[in-house]
């Protein structure tokens, strides 16, 4: 296969301040850091990415597309997030054993529990 993923965009409003938060939460770099394409990765030379880019439309609806992490510590990580400005999110996922949370501009994520055997 001749495909290699190089990135996820995310659309923003602001995505320096989105892309900054994003990268704080990660403990990424900042690969990119036009008003207009603002680009973080793991490392400075690892794929993918998360590229923000400015669109002038708010989000209104459920993301089609969300991103999931699995930390050491699920509660401690939700708790860390939600003190960088993440905030709770219900899209009809009920009673799970992840956590769904939002970033500063309503992207909703899961912070996922401990892997099953």
């Amino acid at each position: 296969m001749t495909l290699e993923w190089e990135q996820v965009i995310v659309d923003s409003a602001d995505p320096v301040a989105l892309g900054r938060w994003w990268a704080e939460a990660l403990g990424w770099v900042v690969v990119g850091d036009a008003p207009d394409e603002f680009e973080i990765r793991p490392e400075k030379d690892r794929i993918p990415g998360l590229l923000f880019v400015p669109v002038p439309e708010a989000k209104t609806v459920k993301n089609r597309l969300h991103l999931d992490f699995r930390p050491d510590d699920q509660e401690a990580e939700v708790t860390r997030l939600l003190a960088l400005g993440a905030r709770h999110a219900d899209v009809g996922q009920g009673e799970q054993p992840w956590v769904t949370l939002m970033d500063p501009e309503g992207n909703e994520f899961c912070v996922l529990g401990e892997r099953r055997a």
